[in-house]
């Protein structure tokens, strides 16, 4: 193949959980460029629908799917209409996640089940139910945001720590059972980016003052600079990729 068609994915059909707004709205903008079909998925059929018009304004070949991952009489449903509708997945990007602070000993049941349920249980759903078919046709990718959480704990993050680990091992996992069907199961690690969500923390001086000095690059990350990991991943780039998390963090993990 061509080096300048190793990256395109004209006509693939992508789904994106979580990805109404944030680190999924991103993403999924990274790969319609690329040429895919994208599927946007959240739980707000308001917020969703406006950013599939968006989307389309742009010229995206954009869907939207609302359904909550966290529910499975939900999902196999969303997934089968998706494919009836749009056409076969062949790359799923379990994104949609939730974080919740605390410190451990404070953590309530219902936090540490929500928190679970989202980012680790919710995206094993999901995947189980889109590679049933990536198996019968033999194909596919499926990628995880994951988190420096995947390998490092942080105060008030435990469950989210917990979750993001699990998935680390989960991907381990997907990858000796799927590999063989040639799916290619991996994750992407995100260090500190700005988004909605930590654009507080970008904010406060203690934290910013604390991150400068912790990251190698000395500088939070543009949530675009995720998109060369991602097409990576998810295009016939990658196709010898497997059971791997690629940290994109400005050097976090490589200091102490």
């Amino acid at each position: 193949m061509a080096t300048s068609k190793l990256f395109r994915l004209d006509n693939r059909v992508a789904l994106i959980t979580g990805s109404s707004q944030g680190l999924g709205k991103v993403l999924s903008k990274g790969l319609a460029d690329a040429g895919a079909r994208v599927v946007l998925n959240g739980r707000d059929p308001h917020k969703l629908k406006g950013t599939v018009e968006e989307f389309r304004a742009h010229g995206y070949d954009a869907y939207g799917y609302a359904f909550d991952i966290t529910k499975r009489v939900e999902v196999d449903p969303a997934i089968e209409r998706i494919e009836r509708e749009v056409g076969p997945i062949e790359i799923l990007v379990n994104n949609a996640g939730i974080q919740r602070r605390a410190p451990l000993h404070e953590v309530t049941d219902e936090t540490w089940d929500e928190v679970i349920a989202t980012n680790l249980t919710g995206a094993f759903v999901v995947s189980r139910k889109v590679a049933q078919g990536m198996i019968q046709r033999q194909r596919g990718k499926i990628i995880f945001t994951c988190s420096l959480m995947s390998e490092l704990g942080r105060t008030t993050t435990g469950p989210y720590t917990a979750a993001k680990g699990g998935v680390r091992m989960l991907i381990r996992a997907m990858c000796v059972d799927w590999a063989r069907y040639n799916i290619q199961i991996n994750g992407i690690g995100p260090g500190y980016f700005i988004t909605e969500m930590t654009k507080p923390l970008a904010d406060n001086p203690e934290f910013n003052s604390w991150l400068m000095g912790r990251t190698p690059a000395r500088r939070w990350g543009n949530p675009e600079e995720l998109i060369g990991a991602l097409l990576l991943l998810a295009s016939d780039a990658g196709n010898f990729i497997n059971g791997q998390i690629i940290y994109v963090d400005g050097g976090i993990l490589a200091a102490l």
